[in-house]
């Protein structure tokens, strides 16, 4: 545990407060790594007043409270707080840079999965090492992440990096409006022949804007969309595809709209719209899971199955269960 070695504050919703009031703090692993600590022994406000004597904030909230979360850093946290964005999208780290120019602000990317179980339990459903963006910052903090079983691996491109974890994150609509476990969700090959759309298209814009996304698993990204469109017997025989996940992982865009809060669709499929749209292109593909997820947010439709799913992408191709 980080708290081993540090002194750590959390800052978060009344909600989560009262699961770890409730079940103190209880996380997992896919490998049968367990942790737990008693819910007196767990600093945690829903105000921001831990700030004042910060050296290291983490900033995870969802996108759309970046600019909130910035103004209270800059408020109350020491400039010589090292600020990291812990959170998906493009945007959020030279958001925090135009709001705090004095911190060091750097980018990290979480490859892994972590869904709420209904024991209280933050399980982490997924594998992958955190990758921190490169600055010598980080030296001190290097041992505490590694010993609280989250080692860093510090990169030196990290826009590429993100690139490729936006990749995998296109996965996020699919999976909510699914309404299926990750698992459940991917062996469909109909959610899949629409996830492979929606890459397809990223792949397309970033290669006319000269981006190359890194390759974050065994597989380049340009080699997901053929892999994603094998039919179902075939991909099953794919090593690794399917291991690595957990069969309780969902995505956290399904936790977002069953818990009736917005979600961050805008951050990863609308960057691929927007990233289109500057090269001169169109990503309908993306554009159309967002309408459907921001729908959903309104209480629209939800639990879509494949065949619907594609029919609303107008996506027409091979048998969906070959």
């Amino acid at each position: 545990m980080i708290a081993a070695l540090a002194d750590v504050s959390l800052i978060g919703r009344a909600a989560m407060r009262g699961r770890i009031e409730c079940h103190g703090l209880l996380m997992s692993g896919a490998r049968g790594w367990e942790a737990r600590v008693p819910h007196g022994m767990v600093r945690f406000s829903e105000t921001p007043e831990s700030l004042c004597d910060a050296d290291l904030v983490i900033v995870a909230v969802k996108s759309a409270a970046t600019a909130a979360a910035a103004k209270q850093i800059f408020d109350l946290a020491p400039r010589r707080a090292l600020v990291v964005s812990f959170q998906n999208g493009m945007d959020n780290v030279s958001q925090l840079r135009s709001r705090l120019p004095y911190n060091v602000v750097l980018g990290a990317m979480v490859p892994f999965n972590v869904v709420q179980l209904p024991d209280g339990r933050l399980h982490r459903g997924t594998t992958g090492d955190i990758v921190v963006e490169d600055h010598p910052r980080w030296q001190p903090w290097l041992p505490i992440f590694r010993s609280a079983h989250l080692p860093l691996r510090v990169c030196s491109t990290f826009r590429e990096i993100q690139w490729g974890k936006l990749i995998f994150n296109l996965n996020n609509a699919v999976n909510a409006l699914s309404g299926k476990p990750l698992r459940t969700q991917l062996t469909d090959r109909g959610y899949r022949l629409v996830l492979a759309a929606v890459v397809e298209e990223a792949l397309d814009a970033l290669e006319v804007a000269g981006i190359q996304p890194a390759q974050l698993g065994d597989l380049p990204p340009e080699r997901l969309p053929a892999l994603l469109r094998l039919p179902n017997a075939e991909f099953a025989q794919q090593g690794g595809v399917m291991e690595n996940i957990d069969a309780r992982a969902r995505s956290s865009m399904w936790e977002d709209l069953e818990a009736g809060r917005f979600t961050e669709v805008e951050e990863l499929n609308g960057a691929v719209v927007r990233l289109a749209l500057g090269q001169g292109r169109e990503a309908p593909a993306n554009a159309k899971l967002c309408a459907l997820v921001h729908a959903a947010e309104r209480g629209g439709e939800r639990h879509i199955d494949a065949r619907s799913l594609l029919d609303h992408l107008a996506l027409h191709g091979p048998s969906l269960h070959a």
